[in-house]
């Protein structure tokens, strides 16, 4: 633009703003920004701009619905600025500015929207994506709005996998990936994008995530199938595992009975040197927390021959005749061929599929005496063993079963065996005669292959003790062996009567019979008394079967019953125990009664209507008879059988006062325990008699007699109920002398003991005094008459109540007393 046009312009607008300041404008207001767009939390204003007002304006800001609106308002003369610090929800929608100015008004509308989009989103399920299975990956964003105007993206690489966009009013900012990984997807990086879509910077739209993606997968085992090695080199078995997580490698060997022994752990197994030993299969096993897998190698160890040996059974040095087994083994790889020659001639040759060689000379003869050698030998060298023979002559043996000890009746076996003969020996058994002139007696006489011999005795007696010989003949060689029977005799437990029952302090004789006992000098009696030894006897007798006795004086001092026990042994020549047999009985000890107890339930002192229980009892053998009585008269009694009396009055009467006996007795006596008891019961049926009567001249004497059934004893007492006076007596007698009209009025008697009471009321009066009366004397005759009519009408009742009270059960006592008692 060119100088003169600037300046035509600038002449222009002044002349515009001159003609403007001479003319009259109307009232302007503007908001802003219009369309404002603010993050949650974050400071931000709006302006409203106030144009052509000549006066202070007046403005006021309104969010529409009437909700408050939380800001600060500062407002001068040409705007007004909200202040939102910080911005919440409730700040979005449409905000008014509303401006006064003199008579005129304006408003201007702002729409404000609000959001928050803090942080990116947060992915996870990548730590368990498993090879070929399903597998989610979940993606969260939090704390976002508005909600819907997100829109999540599921990507690998640049490659959109999935989009979800959320729904208006929807609060969901989760989105799910459903896949099955493969292989290849190893190690590639999945991301979930989330875009906002408001007008925002990019920086501010959108934010992602990334993962790898982190397959796991169980192992993979790779070894070789096969490995040969030489024995003495050194060798390093390697198995490769793959697998996620990385899998833990453990080696373990395949013994020959198919069992598993450990040998190491990880990818290599170091065997030095290798020998011999080490040959076989080998597992190599990878195994994570997704499974395991097992690869088998073979190892082959090639080796010379090793360990070569030579064996012979029974040893180097035998017997003329014995058989004599060689055998010879030997290690190496390939399998060895063995062979055994004596003295370089050769007798016996393997294939390589055999791992030894036996050999045997079924009857060694001197000739066989030499030396013997095994030969290992594969393609990688041999190996020798030699070993010496020597055959000797055996002498001719003899083996004859011991000293025997048997029981008459019985059978028994003697065993002779020959050894060292070449040929089935002849054996020949002897008895030494009773008659040592006779000598030798044969009995049996056998030839047999395994030089055994067995001569059988039956049905053994006394007759057939003594010596036996065995005798052995090879080659006119003569050996004998001689041994000894011992013939014993025990044959029955020993006899002992039960002598019945025994008095105590008194003295059982028992005896004890042993029955054909033999030898009888060899045996012993012991009495016992349970455990304990009481005595023991030995005997000297000679000769042929004994009947043995042993008797026992045993005085009984315990009244237990104990059980006696005779014990019989029969020892041999040595000392030792051959047999021993046993017999008890029981003793029954008896005795007259004794601690004989008698007992009250509740006890000696008892209230009428209870019920009195009476227990008896007595220590006696045998058991005792008990009975009760009561003064001599019999209540109850019991028979033997019974070991306790128990007798009850069901409900306790005055008259069962008493003393109460318990006896016991047996055959051999008798004991007797007597208890008192003594029945007690509050007052009762208390009658009251005035004499002459309750109506009295003034100046006369009135007699009240008061009478009631009560055990122990009652006081009683006599109160005028008026005035409180109070007498007492002990028998329940009163006497009013010479009353006057003041002695008008109510009376109380309280009857008492320590059970209880009995309280009657009744009322005298007296009339003023009149011209007529009893004479004295007449008085002195009639007062004492009454009384004794009283005393028996009280009597009478007693037994009236004696009567009713067996008919009607116990009387209950009172449980108080009343202010007057």
């Amino acid at each position: 633009m060119s100088l003169p046009c600037f300046c035509r312009t600038i002449l222009q607008l002044l002349a515009a703003l001159l003609m403007s300041s001479c003319c009259v404008q109307a009232l302007h207001v503007e908001v802003s920004p219009r369309r404002p767009l603010f993050r949650l939390g974050e400071r931000h204003q709006l302006v409203c701009l106030i144009h052509d007002c000549p006066t202070n304006p007046s403005v006021s800001w309104t969010l529409l619905g009437d909700r408050p609106l939380t800001a600060t308002i500062r407002t001068n003369s040409t705007q007004s600025v909200v202040t939102f610090d910080p911005v919440m929800m409730e700040h979005e929608g449409a905000l008014l500015c509303k401006v006064s100015c003199g008579k005129e008004t304006k408003q201007s509308k702002s729409s404000i929207q609000v959001y928050s989009f803090p942080s990116a989103p947060v992915i996870t399920g990548q730590d368990h994506l498993r090879l070929g299975a399903e597998s989610t990956l979940t993606c969260q964003v939090s704390d976002l709005y508005p909600p819907e105007q997100l829109t999540l993206y599921w990507l690998r690489g640049d490659a959109v996998l999935q989009d979800n966009r959320r729904e208006s009013g929807s609060s969901r900012l989760r989105s799910t990936y459903r896949f099955r990984p493969l292989r290849n997807d190893s190690g590639a990086n999945i991301t979930c994008r989330a875009s906002l879509d408001l007008d925002l910077p990019a920086e501010d739209r959108t934010r992602e995530t990334s993962v790898p993606v982190n397959l796991l997968y169980a192992p993979v085992v790779m070894v070789t199938d096969s490995v040969q090695v030489m024995a003495g080199s050194p060798l390093t078995l390697t198995c490769s595992a793959e697998g996620n997580p990385e899998p833990l490698v453990t080696w373990s060997f395949r013994t020959a009975d198919g069992r598993s022994e450990p040998r190491g752990r990880g990818p290599q197994l170091v065997l030095t040197p290798v020998s011999v030993s080490h040959a076989g299969r080998y597992d190599c096993e990878a195994r994570n927390t997704e499974g395991n897998q097992t690869a088998a190698l073979q190892l082959r160890v090639h080796a010379p021959p090793t360990n070569t040996s030579l064996s012979v059974s029974p040893g180097e040095d035998v017997m003329e005749g014995q058989q004599v087994t060689f055998t010879c083994r030997s290690d190496g790889a390939p399998p060895t061929t063995l062979v055994l020659r004596r003295e370089g001639a050769e007798l016996h040759r393997t294939d390589p599929a055999s791992s030894s060689l036996s050999f045997s000379l079924s009857s060694a003869m001197l000739e066989d005496s030499a030396h013997y050698q095994c030969e290992a030998s594969n393609q990688y060298g041999a190996q020798r063993v030699t070993r010496p023979i020597t055959v000797t002559v055996h002498p001719l043996q003899v083996q004859l079963s011991p000293d025997s000890v048997a029981e008459r009746g019985s059978s028994l076996v003697l065993t002779c065996r020959a050894s060292g003969c070449l040929r089935p020996p002849t054996l020949t058994w002897r008895r030494t005669s009773q008659d040592r002139d006779q000598g030798w007696t044969v009995l049996q006489r056998t030839q047999q292959q395994d030089g055994l011999s067995r001569l059988r005795l039956q049905d053994l007696d006394l007759q057939d003790r003594g010596g036996y010989s065995c005798e052995a003949e090879c080659d006119s060689v003569l050996r004998t062996r001689t041994t000894e029977v011992h013939v014993y005799s025990f044959p029955s437990d020993p006899v002992l009567q039960n002598p019945g029952s025994v008095l105590l302090g008194q003295e059982a004789v028992l005896r004890c019979d042993v029955i054909n006992i033999f030898p009888a000098n060899q045996l012993r009696i012991c009495w016992l008394s349970g455990n304990t030894t009481l005595t023991s006897e030995s005997f000297r007798l000679l000769g042929s079967l004994q009947n043995v006795s042993s008797v026992l004086h045993h005085r009984m001092d315990q009244d237990q019953d104990q059980v006696l026990t005779c014990r019989a042994k029969l020892l041999m020549e040595d000392g030792d125990v051959w047999k021993t047999r046993t017999t008890s009985v029981p003793l029954q000890v008896h005795y007259a009664p004794r601690e004989t107890s008698l007992s009250v339930s509740p006890g000696e002192d008892v209230m009428e209507g209870q019920q009195v229980t009476f227990t008896c009892r007595s220590d006696g053998a045998p058991p005792t008879t008990l009975v009760l009585r009561r003064e001599g008269a019999e209540l109850h009694r019991t028979d033997p059988a019974s070991s306790s009396l128990s007798f009850s009055l069901s409900s306790a009467m005055l008259e069962d006062s008493a003393h109460y006996q318990c006896e016991a007795s047996n055959q051999y006596g008798a004991q007797r325990v007597t208890r008192p008891i003594t029945v007690t019961a509050p007052p009762r049926n208390t009658t009251v008699l005035i004499l002459p009567s309750t109506e009295v001249q003034e100046g006369q004497n009135v007699t009240v007699c008061c009478r009631a059934i009560c055990s122990p004893p009652s006081g009683v007492v006599l109160k005028k109920l008026a005035n409180g006076t109070e007498r007492y007596s002990p028998n329940g007698t009163f006497l009013l002398v010479n009353v006057t009209t003041r002695d008008s009025g109510l009376y109380q008697v309280n009857v008492t003991n320590r059970l209880g009471y009995q309280v009657k009321v009744f009322s005298i009066s007296v009339r003023a005094e009149r011209s007529t009366s009893l004479p004295p004397s007449l008085s002195i005759i009639v007062i004492p008459a009454v009384c004794v009519a009283a005393g028996l009408a009280a009597a009478a009742l007693i037994l009236d109540y004696l009567r009713r009270s067996r008919k009607k059960g116990f009387y209950q006592l009172p449980q108080s007393a009343p202010a007057s008692a």
